[in-house]
């Protein structure tokens, strides 16, 4: 488990529980993540139900992604989530999971998904009022998770007011904001959002 503080073992552990009751990380689905001092990362270990982290499923690694414990085999996105924290250094935590929505609604759209009106839009960073808009970015889903990152970082290279998210095609969402309370929030206004959206299609095809 390596020199972990417990606080964030705790948080991810939490984190992972929320995002179970709500059904967002169905089987060993979804990953979670908090930034630690010195170019760290805590995230969860492979192959655990997120509902049911144990004290030991939680691991480190640098920036890079690579572990401090060669013999612990980390999230095969782990790479995603040290992009989030090579780029954004306020970002302390990051959460990705596979909701219903996110999966059906990321098969659907095209590059993006516009998200406008909705009063959790106020989750964002420089929207005080529902009066605005936010398009979610969408990638295509790609088992080379280093060719993914690149693609992602050229997107928030062209567009550097991208919000704090986005989705992988089939896959699900990706969301991080300066703490694991914020990430939450963050997700929940999102999925509502896209659970909306889907919800909107069904009724008006």
């Amino acid at each position: 488990m390596s020199d972990i503080p417990h606080t964030a073992i705790e948080a991810i552990r939490a984190a992972g529980r929320r995002m179970d009751s709500l059904g967002w990380v169905p089987a060993t689905a979804g990953n979670i993540s908090v930034r630690l001092p010195g170019d760290r990362v805590a995230i969860t270990r492979s192959g655990f139900h997120k509902g049911f982290i144990p004290e030991d499923g939680v691991m480190a690694v640098d920036l890079d992604g690579r572990p401090e414990d060669g013999s612990l085999r980390p999230s095969a996105e782990t790479g995603l989530h040290c992009g989030i924290y090579r780029r954004f250094p306020k970002a302390g935590a990051a959460l990705h999971g596979h909701s219903v929505p996110a999966t059906v609604l990321s098969r659907l759209a095209g590059n993006s998904i516009s998200l406008a009106g909705y009063e959790l839009l106020k989750a964002f960073p420089g929207l005080p009022t529902h009066e605005a808009a936010i398009q979610l970015p969408i990638f295509d889903n790609d088992q080379d998770i280093r060719r993914l990152q690149t693609r992602v970082t050229q997107a928030w290279d062209a567009a550097p007011d991208a919000p704090p998210g986005y989705l992988i095609r089939g896959h699900g969402l990706y969301v991080w904001a300066d703490d694991m309370p914020g990430a939450i929030m963050r997700l929940e206004a999102l999925e509502f959002m896209l659970a909306c959206e889907l919800e909107t299609r069904r009724l008006r095809p």
